[in-house]
C-alpha cells in the first residue's frame, strides 16, 4: 500500500480516507482519524505526530467528551495547547519532559476556559534516542507490543471499570461491555485535572508503539488489536485496523464488540525515516 507522506508536523481531526505516513528523524509513524460512520457532525477525535531535532517525537491523541459542548473544538485545542510548548531546538530527555507538562497544563487551562462542561482526553507519547515516556489523562490509551506479541505497555484509563480491571476486580470481557465504561474520573478541562506520567522504557527492536482513542479499543479486543500490529508493514496493520473496526461498527455480531464511535489513532515504528517499516 502506498500512503501519502509527510516530514512536517500533523495535526489531523477530519475524516481521512486512509492513514497519512509520517517520516520521523527516529523512524516512522502513520496517523488516521474517522468520524463513526452514519453519524452527523463534526468528528470529536484529534491526532498529531510532531518530528523534533536530533532523533525525537512527540506522538498524540484527544478525544473530545462526547456529549458534552464543543468535544471536537476541545480536542484539537488540547493538541494545539501542546504544540506550542514543544521546543524548536534539539532538547534533553528532561526538558523534552518539562515542556509535554507544560503542554498538558496550558491544554487544560484553553479547555477550561471553552466553558460549558468542555472535556477531552489526551494521551502522549515522547521518544528520544530510543526512549519512550508516555503521559496520559482519561481513557485514551497507549499500547507497546514486541514483535513476538508480546504486550509491554499498555496505560490505565482513568475510569472507574479501568482501574478495576488494573485491580483484577473485572476482567477485559466484563470490562468491554460494562455500562460504566466511559464514565471518566479525570480529563483535561477538569479543575483537578491530574496527569499520569509512565517511567522511561527503551524501545527494542521492531516493537509497535499505538496511540488511539476508545473507538478502537470499544470495537476490537487488545489481542485483536496485537494481532494486527505486531508485525509485518506498518501500513499494513493500520488497514487491518481501520477495516476491521469499520466492520464491526457497521455489521455488529453477537460475539463481537461493537460500539459505533469516532476512530483516531497514530502507529508508531522505530528505524530509519522513510525506510522499511516492516
Amino acid at each position: 500500500m502506498t500512503l501519502p507522506a509527510v516530514e512536517s508536523a500533523v495535526l489531523v481531526a477530519q475524516d481521512m480516507p486512509g492513514p497519512l505516513r509520517v517520516a520521523l528523524p527516529n523512524g516512522t509513524a502513520l496517523v488516521f482519524a474517522a468520524s463513526c460512520p452514519g453519524r452527523e457532525g463534526p468528528n470529536e477525535d484529534a491526532a498529531a505526530v510532531w518530528p523534533l531535532p536530533g532523533q525525537a517525537c512527540v506522538l498524540a491523541i484527544a478525544d473530545g467528551l462526547g456529549g458534552q459542548r464543543a468535544g471536537d473544538l476541545a480536542a484539537r485545542l488540547a493538541l494545539e495547547s501542546l504544540a506550542e510548548q514543544l521546543p524548536d531546538g534539539e532538547v534533553d530527555d528532561s526538558r523534552l519532559r518539562a515542556s509535554v507538562l507544560d503542554g498538558f497544563e496550558r491544554a487544560n487551562e484553553a479547555v477550561l476556559e471553552l466553558g460549558g462542561g468542555a472535556g477531552t482526553t489526551l494521551a502522549v507519547a515522547q521518544i528520544r534516542d530510543g526512549l519512550l515516556r508516555t503521559y496520559h489523562v482519561g481513557d485514551s490509551a497507549v499500547l507497546l507490543v514486541g514483535q513476538r506479541g508480546k504486550l509491554k505497555l499498555m496505560t490505565v484509563a482513568h475510569s472507574p471499570v479501568g482501574y478495576a480491571v488494573a485491580a483484577g476486580v473485572l476482567d477485559a470481557d466484563e470490562a468491554m461491555h460494562h455500562e460504566d465504561r466511559h464514565f471518566l474520573s479525570n480529563h483535561v478541562g477538569a479543575s483537578d485535572m491530574h496527569i499520569e506520567i509512565g517511567a522511561p522504557r527503551r524501545l527494542a527492536a521492531r516493537d509497535t508503539l499505538l496511540l488511539a482513542s476508545d473507538g478502537l479499543f470499544d470495537n476490537l479486543t487488545v489481542p485483536e488489536i496485537v494481532a494486527r500490529i505486531r508485525r509485518g508493514p506498518l501500513e499494513l496493520g493500520a488497514g487491518r485496523l481501520i477495516g476491521d473496526v469499520r466492520e464491526r461498527m457497521e455489521r455488529p455480531r453477537e460475539d463481537a464488540p461493537s460500539k459505533p464511535d469516532d476512530t483516531s489513532f497514530v502507529l508508531f515504528r522505530s528505524g530509519r525515516p522513510g525506510g522499511p517499516t516492516a
